[in-house]
């Protein structure tokens, strides 16, 4: 088995003058779940639509499962499975035949491709349904059914693109939890997503980008402790005279509207402080997450 399943070096695409993707290296290990974070129209899908061989490279080399994507694209695609942001399941077909016809398309012989459509609605938690057309399914379970095509092939790298988006926090759990027996089952994923929370719970390792180029790469927990700290200080009240405060002991911090927020690695002295000098200031302390990370490398204005 390889131990490297995707590989890319120096990375690019573009859409005439436009760059999408700018000089991006990264490596996907086997039987981790690898993340690709960043603000809207920061190169992720362009990225991963390379890798499924859908969009060709402009620029830089990329190997996946072992082969050139520009010379072996087709023995890719037969040993991948992605997963797309639209729910493009055939309306006029059950939720089983969706994937027996799926199932077709890799020359799976009839028998077999019912054995395995059947056991994977059953993993997904989807097997009541299978004779369910897709307009009767919610937004939860036709992703889950989604994903069960996407796996139809047995793939050796299973590629979703913001597979969550949209949905309610018990159909995203739901996923997230099918999601960790494929991951302890040894697949490994390519995950593109918004939600951090997501990232954090999924992602073995991941990379930040934007505007097409690399920003960090590493682990979550890393990240979150070299980037911010274990604790984000927040103030809403009596801003500049914290702030003034804040100065005179040197201690960075960020202003954000009507907030301030301090990251620091053991918050609690300077909070304490904080609130003794200032007690009418409302000053509240919390564990830093991959959010802060994110907002405070990437900014926090909107993007189009």
């Amino acid at each position: 088995m390889i131990d490297i399943v995707v590989e890319a070096k120096n990375l690019r695409k573009t859409f005439g003058g436009l760059v999408a993707v700018d000089d991006l290296s990264f490596s996907v290990m086997t039987g981790e779940c690898f993340g690709i974070l960043g603000p809207n129209g920061a190169g992720k899908t362009s990225t991963i639509k390379m890798i499924y061989a859908f969009s060709p490279p402009s620029g830089g080399t990329l190997n996946v499962l072992g082969m050139d994507i520009s010379r072996h694209a087709r023995a890719i695609k037969a040993k991948i499975g992605v997963c797309q942001q639209e729910n493009n399941l055939d309306p006029d077909l059950t939720v089983l035949k969706n994937l027996e016809v799926f199932a077709s398309y890799f020359n799976i012989p009839a028998a077999e491709a019912k054995r395995r459509s059947r056991e994977l609605l059953e993993l997904m938690a989807m097997e009541g349904r299978a004779a369910s057309k897709p307009v009767e399914l919610s937004g939860g379970m036709i992703r889950r059914v989604v994903v069960a095509r996407a796996l139809i092939n047995r793939p050796e790298l299973l590629i979703l693109d913001e597979p969550t988006t949209g949905l309610d926090p018990q159909s995203r759990h739901q996923l997230w939890e099918r999601l960790d027996v494929l991951k302890h089952n040894g697949l490994s994923i390519l995950l593109t997503t918004h939600n951090m929370d997501e990232a954090a719970r999924l992602c073995d390792r991941l990379i930040i980008v934007d505007r097409g180029r690399l920003v960090v790469e590493g682990r979550p927990p890393e990240l979150v402790r070299r980037h911010v700290g274990r604790h984000i200080i927040e103030i809403t009240d009596h801003n500049e005279p914290v702030r003034a405060f804040l100065r005179e002991r040197n201690v960075p911090f960020e202003s954000v509207g009507h907030r301030t927020l301090v990251g620091l690695e053991n918050g609690e002295e300077l909070c304490g402080r904080i609130k003794e000098r200032f007690p009418d200031a409302a000053c509240t302390m919390r564990m830093a997450n991959l959010e802060d990370v994110f907002l405070r490398l990437t900014g926090r204005e909107l993007r189009e």
